[in-house]
């Protein structure tokens, strides 16, 4: 496959069949205990040998790894355990070479506490541009009605910074402060970051946690109308100047909500289908297709650009927020009786432990992922 017939087709995306890898955890070529991207590239014969057309790499940027590198503390770099950005680079073009696409992870919605910017903002004075690059308060009594997604973990979205002396915002874990996109200057660096990675050659990237990028005062501080607006001014910058490459939305929502990231497709190209997943293991169970069904029923249509990316597992715990308390509770039942298998609002085990190792069940559900409507 010659490199330009390969990258130009815009909707690749429709057909393709996605690998999630961890660079950490894949192969390590310089047995120091830890995978490499130098280990990934000796196996890239393998991952294509499987059938599939397209690699998501998990985060491999410069981070404390507290979040497992979702806590970014450089967004142009590669973590030392890993290699360097040489070794990414010829990451990239080692996959293309065997007509396989490359998607990465642009984490807009927060960094690391141990960001140059995050340093820089709690130094700066209160108000002034640096300090607003993330959400500040002198108070931690705004906005009261938005739910803690790591109930296990936080009490509060609010931490209190000595260094500044305000509480910083934050959707997640109290050393991922949120960025603040009502400063024109943070989508700007965001979309500067973005160039970066595309102009290496990078054909997608999938936006993590992207309900949450803007807060008011009032609201649950979801799917709020500004957030569509900074995701619209993404994709412009994409479609301007990269209309082969794809946006994939990370929306753990109701698919009416999470429909919207669509946009009139001028937003994402893709987005997860989170409550799916779920009730593929509800109608196992319950040897009953009615959890799928009802669920696909009440999935909009979407534009016709635009596709559902469709999963059993991936990285995350098997999440259980797209599921009513009843469901949840017969699902940790069934599949995570025993308590250690359970975190926050979901489960921690992989696909074949959760099917007891049963290797029709692990059959029937990957026959059941690959012909879902939409990308697996």
């Amino acid at each position: 496959m010659t490199q330009s017939a390969f990258l130009n087709d815009p909707q690749w995306y429709k057909d393709a069949v996605i690998y999630q890898v961890h660079v950490k955890s894949f192969f390590d070529a310089n047995n120091d205990g830890i995978g490499d991207f130098a280990g990934l590239i000796e196996k890239l014969d393998y991952i294509a040998g499987l059938g599939v057309n397209t690699i998501w790499l998990l985060p491999f940027y410069p981070s404390p790894r507290r979040d497992d590198g979702y806590d970014i503390a450089a967004y142009r770099g590669v973590h030392p355990d890993y290699g360097t950005m040489a070794d990414a680079r010829r990451f990239i073009a080692q996959a293309h070479r065997r007509g396989l696409r490359v998607i990465t992870e642009l984490v807009i919605n927060h960094t690391s506490d141990q960001h140059p910017w995050f340093q820089r903002a709690r130094q700066a004075k209160k108000g002034s541009k640096a300090r607003d690059f993330y959400v500040w308060s002198d108070t931690d009594d705004l906005y009261q009605g938005t739910r803690i997604i790591f109930l296990d973990t936080e009490k509060s979205n609010w931490t209190w910074d000595p260094v500044a002396q305000q509480y910083f915002w934050h959707r997640f874990y109290s050393h991922q402060p949120d960025l603040n996109f009502d400063n024109p200057q943070v989508l700007k660096a965001v979309l500067s970051v973005m160039r970066y990675w595309l102009d290496m050659g990078v054909d997608g990237l999938r936006l993590d946690a992207i309900p949450y990028l803007i807060e008011r005062d009032g609201t649950n501080n979801e799917n709020l109308p500004e957030t569509h607006v900074v995701l619209k001014k993404i994709r412009a910058e994409l479609d301007a100047h990269y209309p082969d490459r794809m946006l994939l939305a990370e929306a753990n929502q109701w698919p009416e909500d999470t429909q919207q990231y669509f946009g009139n497709g001028d937003e994402c190209h893709m987005a997860f289908h989170f409550p799916l997943m779920p009730r593929m293991y509800m109608a196992i169970a319950q040897e009953d297709r009615f959890p799928i069904t009802d669920i696909l029923r009440q999935t909009p249509d979407i534009p016709e650009a635009c596709q559902w990316a469709i999963f059993l597992r991936n990285h995350d715990e098997l999440t259980l927020e797209m599921v009513t308390d009843k469901e949840r509770d017969y699902l940790w039942n069934y599949y995570a009786a025993d308590r250690r298998a359970r975190i926050n609002l979901g489960i921690r085990r992989r696909l074949a432990p959760l099917v007891e190792r049963d290797r029709r069940r692990i059959e029937l559900l990957n026959s059941l992922l690959l012909s879902m409507p939409g990308t697996p």
